[in-house]
């Protein structure tokens, strides 16, 4: 995917760049998989804030993707490749024999008029092919992964995001996430072989703050320029960080500390924690 960087004419276009999206074959979206997108503003369903930094950002429109791939056994015959604006990889457009349309998310080289075959038992290991996990050879690199049978893909959905699947033992298969973390999952969960497209989606720079409000995202202030009713960070006289680890406004650490609760059934099921930039590994 190439990059183009942006001629220093100004201070927003010094350093930025913009990703040309060249795999993208159309730009007009199916419409009868389009559904209305409403903004939430980081807001829940008591109107509370509880994701800081949402809000304003582009008008979009939500495109249903199918991440359960269950219409097994039907060939598809991918029709377009498409860019999403409500995630970083891209999509595609694929259509079965008896003329339903879905979304996909589209796998790292796959081109237009492939066909693609998704299964509950073996067919061909190539890019793009779904199946359980049971049937795919082990060194293969897999996509949008299901956590319980069943369930549609949550493992592995984001722009040159794969798994690489390792081993089998039993009942379970073993995973090395892109994060570094080694998890297992059940043999009967679904993927799809391949890397997700899009790698390039990590080397854009955004330049200035103005594209990221395009995006939604508003800029936050900081703990320690806030009250102490507000942050725990905050009060005090002048510039004082108060002695305590980096936390978000509920208290929460922010930089290494533990946000996973202890205790959940699938805690058995991780072999080896993901790697933390500023503490190394982190502890079970």
């Amino acid at each position: 995917m190439p990059i183009r960087i942006y001629k220093p004419t100004t201070n927003g276009r010094r350093d930025a760049s913009v990703n040309l999206h060249a795999e993208v074959t159309t730009s007009k979206p199916e419409k009868s998989l389009l559904r209305p997108l409403k903004k939430s503003g980081g807001r829940n369903a008591q109107g509370k804030i509880t994701v800081r930094g949402r809000g304003g950002g582009h008008k979009r429109r939500y495109r249903m993707v199918d991440f359960g791939r269950t219409k097994d056994d039907m060939p598809a015959r991918v029709m377009t490749i498409e860019y999403d604006p409500n995630r970083t990889c891209h999509i595609a457009l694929v259509e079965y024999e008896d003329g339903t349309k879905r979304y996909i998310l589209a796998p790292r080289g796959i081109k237009v008029g492939e066909v693609i075959l998704s299964s509950a038992g073996a067919v061909e290991p190539k890019s793009g092919n779904c199946m359980p996990l049971r049937f795919i050879p082990t060194g293969l690199t897999v996509h949008n992964i299901e956590f319980e049978p069943g369930k549609r893909g949550g493992l592995c959905r984001s722009a040159g995001a794969g798994a690489r699947l390792t081993n089998r033992e039993g009942r379970w298969a073993t995973l090395v996430l892109p994060s570094g973390e080694i998890r297992q999952v059940s043999v009967d969960c679904r993927a799809t072989i391949g890397q997700i497209g899009n790698t390039d989606h990590q080397n854009v720079k955004l330049g200035k703050a103005g594209r990221n409000r395009w995006l939604g995202r508003k800029s936050k202030v900081r703990g320690v320029a806030k009250d102490h009713s507000v942050h725990p960070l905050g009060g005090g006289e002048g510039r004082s960080k108060g002695g305590r680890e980096p936390a978000s406004a509920s208290g929460t650490k922010s930089k290494g500390g533990r946000t996973r609760p202890r205790g959940r059934w699938s805690d058995a099921r991780i072999l080896r924690r993901r790697k933390s930039k500023r503490y190394g590994q982190l502890k079970l």
